[in-house]
Parts: C-alpha cells; sequence; structure tokens
C-alpha cells in the first residue's frame, strides 16, 4: 500500500482504457486498439481530468496497445510533454504490489492506464480495502493523499466529486 510519504505519488489517477475493438476484428485480445468511439471517450476523459485541474509528472500504461493509446490520448488533451511509460506490471493478471511499488518512483501526481479486473484491484491495494468499486471504459478514479476524491465518467462525461473529511 502505497502512503502520503515524499517518496510516494500524492496524486494517482487510475484509469480503465477506452473501448476497443473486438478481439474477432483484432484476432487477438492483445492486440485490440482503439475503436473511434473510443478515441473519443478517452479525448472526452482528459476534457473532464482538465476541468478537475489534473496535472500530471508521469503517465504510465499497461503495454496494450488499447491501454497505450488511451494513456497517449488523455495525456495528449492533458498537455503533458512527458513520454507515456510502458509498464508490464500493469498489464492484466499482474499482482497489485508489482505496480504499486514501481508507482513509488514515478512522481507526485501519476496517470495509471491498464484493465479490468487489474485496475480495481490496485484501487483497493493502495486504500488498504477488500475491493474497490469496477471501472467502466474511459473510467477515471482520483486517488490523493490516500483517499478517493473524484471519478470522472467518459460515457456520461460527468465528474462525482466524493466527500472527502
Amino acid at each position: 500500500m502505497l502512503d502520503a510519504e515524499a517518496s510516494s505519488p500524492v496524486k494517482l489517477y487510475l484509469v480503465r482504457h477506452a473501448e476497443a475493438v473486438s478481439e474477432d476484428i483484432a484476432g487477438s485480445d492483445d492486440v485490440r486498439w482503439l475503436s473511434a468511439r473510443g478515441r473519443e471517450a478517452a479525448r472526452g476523459l482528459a476534457r473532464l481530468l482538465r476541468e478537475q485541474h489534473v496535472e500530471l509528472d508521469a503517465v504510465v500504461s499497461s503495454p496494450l496497445p488499447r491501454a497505450l493509446q488511451t494513456a497517449e490520448l488523455v495525456a495528449n488533451g492533458l498537455d503533458f510533454l512527458g513520454v507515456v511509460e510502458a509498464l508490464p506490471s500493469l498489464a492484466p493478471g499482474c499482482h497489485p504490489r508489482r505496480a504499486a511499488e514501481e508507482l513509488t518512483t514515478r512522481g507526485q501526481a501519476v496517470l495509471v492506464v491498464g484493465h479490468e479486473p487489474t485496475m480495481s484491484s490496485l484501487g483497493a491495494y493502495l486504500l488498504g480495502r477488500p475491493a474497490f468499486p469496477s471501472f467502466r471504459t474511459a473510467q477515471c478514479a482520483a486517488i490523493e493523499a490516500g483517499k478517493p476524491t473524484f471519478t470522472s465518467r467518459a460515457d456520461l462525461m460527468q465528474t462525482h466529486v466524493l466527500f472527502v473529511d
């Protein structure tokens, strides 16, 4: 579990990739890319995050194409000038502890793009909870200083700010 120490990210933005083409079209789940609707949703998610004044130190992603494409579109929409980094620990089936450990060296505000159920497992692990709500495609859950603060959904083009005491 990460905490709000200076060496750990204080703001994490967990994102499930946007809608991808079907496996029938791509030929394999590992090579699925974003559909036209998914590309638009990723751009929409970036607009929602911009409204929340999200500024990033780093963007990391699962190495699968649909996640990398989502990360690149969101990063571009937030005027992130760095490189989107592919982390194998964010691929489907990896234990969330591995990804959490790698996030500690990426900066204070990190966008993390991956898949379900990996992203909800990572959210639960980071917060020390038994479970975390499942993500829709092109959805972001913000964790700031160890607490969930908002969720943004591109399918609704809405952000829901959570009560933070």
